[in-house]
């Protein structure tokens, strides 16, 4: 058995038993991924996939046994090759980082720049997708580190620490009525046309509970994942916005009226992720830090061993 044959297995499985995608993703062909893998289930005398035909159907109960083993075989060559750059390459290499686009465009810029002052060396790789995305992409080893609000705390292959917690805010036209207000209720917004989030994006289910609680229907009239797309659709008068209030600290242009709505929607948490088990070079550790001053290496390397609890903030 070697390595190649762990690889088709493992690609099998993620691309939903198509052994053609399996084959693309590892730039081979679909016969060899086949051959392959029949070459390993033959050594090991247990079938790993029931077949229909040349189809797989379904992943068999030793093959499920089989998977976690080259699951756990395959992270820890991961971590060799992470252990072999960070003591060959002296800090340099690439930290692929797995966010939303709120993280990147708003939290995420002044630590990549000062991480790219501590370590030149360093590429930065940033991929803005979904907050389950972001989780997948973290499992699959295709980001080192994810930061998002939502979903990462449900998948246990993670390690997740909270980094800040953040609250809603009110975005209106100037002149609009609601502007004279200081203290804004939801029954002041619920028949207000909204431009918000995509309900799996930037805490959007905390508005959705919250009008759902007091037996409110809100009006949305647009959704986005962009926060500059939902500010610009309200300076054209489509309606008041609801974004994450980071998205308005230093705003460009300064022309709309913000109000708080934490009281209204509660208070968010963004967390970080990592894979569960894998090892993390000196720059990783770093940019954790310079992401939250909550994150020390010490209690990031703690929580990657199963040594610390989550901490309140």
């Amino acid at each position: 058995m070697n390595l190649h044959q762990f690889r088709f297995v493992q690609e099998a499985a993620r691309r939903n038993l198509n052994l053609t995608e399996a084959a693309k993703a590892l730039h081979t062909s679909q016969p060899g991924v086949s051959k392959a893998i029949i070459e390993l289930e033959d050594e090991l005398g247990v079938e790993i996939f029931a077949r229909h035909g040349k189809r797989l159907k379904r992943i068999t109960e030793p093959g499920q046994h089989v998977l976690r083993s080259i699951e756990l075989i395959m992270g820890e060559v991961s971590n060799l090759k992470r252990i072999g750059e960070q003591f060959s390459a002296q800090d340099s290499g690439t930290l692929s980082i797995a966010t939303t686009h709120t993280q990147a465009r708003y939290v995420l810029p002044l630590p990549v720049a000062r991480l790219r002052e501590a370590y030149p060396k360093v590429n930065v790789s940033l991929h803005q997708t979904t907050p389950d995305q972001v989780a997948r992409m973290v499992i699959d080893e295709v980001a080192e580190i994810g930061m998002a609000t939502e979903s990462l705390a449900d998948y246990p292959e993670l390690v997740t620490l909270p980094c800040y917690e953040w609250q809603h805010v009110l975005v209106l036209p100037p002149g609009h009525p609601l502007a004279q207000k200081e203290r804004i209720a939801i029954e002041d917004i619920a028949h207000e046309p909204l431009i918000t989030y995509h309900p799996s994006f930037t805490g959007r289910g905390k508005i959705d509970a919250a009008f759902a609680a007091r037996r409110l229907q809100p009006r949305v009239a647009l959704e986005a994942i962009d926060s500059d797309v939902i500010k610009t659709y309200v300076r054209l008068g489509l309606g008041i916005g609801i974004v994450a209030e980071m998205a308005m600290r230093d705003d460009p242009v300064g022309d709309l009226i913000v109000r708080p709505v934490g009281h209204l929607f509660g208070q968010s948490v963004a967390r970080v992720a990592f894979k569960r088990g894998a090892y993390l070079r000196n720059f990783v550790y770093k940019f954790a830090e310079l992401i939250s001053d909550r994150l020390t290496r010490d209690l990031v390397a703690r929580a990657m061993t199963g040594h610390v609890n989550d901490y309140e903030l």
